[in-house]
């Protein structure tokens, strides 16, 4: 049997080296918090303090207020915080991976996520979708408008999209919008099989590093960084709008291994080497995976999607986000059923400005 060599692992888990310097004081990491507004940039210094040197205090939910004030809600920071926590309280349950134990994870969740993707069976699913807009870094999005979309996944590997509501109007007729795409905004597909098969399967060449270990929904996790080449990860955008234009684009993110069932529970995933020039200089998505019965078998499946993509008009630098939840898994050819939960707006933060931009599909 022809074995693929595929995965190029770089070990530098910086939990390796703790006990090289004593563990942060909460005086200390308070005063490095305070210090990030005048140095946004350190908060990789950070996050690599926690990680390398551990702390000697107790997290509490004032340490978390502070860490997400004074880091701008950054959610590594704050991932990196609860686990130097956990590590304190708990070091052996919380003990980094050895080399070989990183090694195996990654084999085994290939392994694991090529036969799932390969077993997959034919579904449908409820998208609920809350897209919104905001001058990019501000993180103020204002809601846009919602809409509900059934998805039709056949295990040959495509993906049937038909919209069924629009800001709670039903899109049933012949003259309402009846594809994802005919809506116009910021749209996006693929969640179910494509991220994952591109990161996993050989020809991808994938190199992974392992970062951290965190917790995700009460089951532990490795984490690693990864990146695929442009010409190996082949990832389309499109923008459309005043203009239409395509471009490919690598990938890169990072990845929550289930520590004991060797499947993805999380990506994070960014795409690079993006054309100077493009109308689209961001494109970022998250996913969270989930175990989801349809008929007879469980299957693990997007829970929720994350989007946001970022492109320039004029002065001004936009962000759109699509908030993605996946409900209501069922057998192929089941009827995608609309509730009052599905038509019903999200909570919106404070208002911003409405942009005019290009619309990126």
């Amino acid at each position: 049997m022809k074995r693929y060599v595929f995965v190029f692992i770089i070990f530098c888990f910086v939990q390796s080296i703790l006990g090289q310097g004593a563990p942060l004081t909460q005086a200390e990491y308070v005063k490095m918090l305070y210090a990030l507004q005048k140095d946004p940039g350190g908060k990789a210094d950070i996050i690599e303090a926690l990680r390398r040197r551990g702390i000697d205090f107790v997290v509490t939910d004032g340490l978390r207020d502070l860490t997400r004030s004074k880091g701008a809600n950054n959610d590594e920071l704050k991932r990196a915080l609860d686990e130097a926590g956990r590590r304190k309280e708990n070091p052996v349950a919380t003990k980094p991976p050895s080399a070989k134990e990183a090694t195996e994870a990654l084999e085994k969740t290939r392994q694991n996520t090529l036969d799932a993707v390969g077993e997959m069976p034919d579904f449908v699913v409820k998208q609920q979708i809350q897209r919104s807009a905001a001058y990019a870094g501000t993180g103020n999005f204002r809601n846009l408008d919602r809409l509900v979309v059934a998805v039709s996944y056949r295990s040959s590997g495509e993906e049937d999209y038909k919209l069924l509501s629009m800001n709670g109007v039903l899109q049933n007729n012949v003259q309402s919008k009846q594809s994802y795409e005919e809506a116009g905004g910021t749209s996006s597909t693929g969640e179910f099989v494509t991220v994952l098969a591109t990161i996993f399967k050989p020809e991808s060449e994938t190199k992974f590093a392992v970062v951290d270990t965190d917790v995700i929904r009460e089951r532990k996790a490795i984490v690693f960084d990864f990146s695929v080449t442009k010409d190996r990860a082949r990832q389309v955008i499109s923008a459309t709008g005043y203009t239409t234009d395509s471009t490919i684009a690598g990938m890169k993110g990072r990845i929550w291994i289930d520590r004991e069932n060797f499947r993805v529970l999380r990506i994070e995933s960014e795409a690079t080497e993006i054309p100077a020039g493009f109308p689209i200089t961001t494109a970022k998505r998250n996913i969270d995976y989930d175990w989801v019965k349809i008929t007879d078998g469980k299957y693990l499946l997007p829970s929720i999607s994350d989007v946001r993509l970022s492109f320039r008009e004029k002065s001004n630098v936009f962000e759109t986000r699509n908030l993605i939840k996946f409900r209501d898994y069922q057998k192929y050819g089941s009827e995608v059923v609309i509730l009052d939960d599905d038509v019903k707006p999200d909570a919106s933060p404070a208002p911003t400005p409405s942009p005019t931009p290009k619309k990126p599909n």
